[in-house]
């Protein structure tokens, strides 16, 4: 009987894992997805966006000498 309940509950925690990423990421990007609507501020998060990746790969590739 005890193991029942053991595993019914290790069955529980992927589900969770799954809904609390997945929340985690709407939380996150509602707001920006927001700001997405007026041109002037979808220029301006579309370019601090891309100067972010940007500037994340060029530290990334000096780091690891490639």
């Amino acid at each position: 009987m005890f193991y029942f309940y053991f595993w019914n509950n290790i069955n529980k925690f992927p589900r969770f894992f799954i809904a609390t990423i997945l929340g985690f990421f709407l939380i996150t990007f509602r707001p920006i997805f927001r700001l997405l609507r007026n041109d002037k501020k979808r220029i301006i998060i579309i370019t601090t966006i891309a100067t972010t990746i940007s500037i994340l790969y060029k530290i990334i590739t000096l780091m690891l000498n490639t």
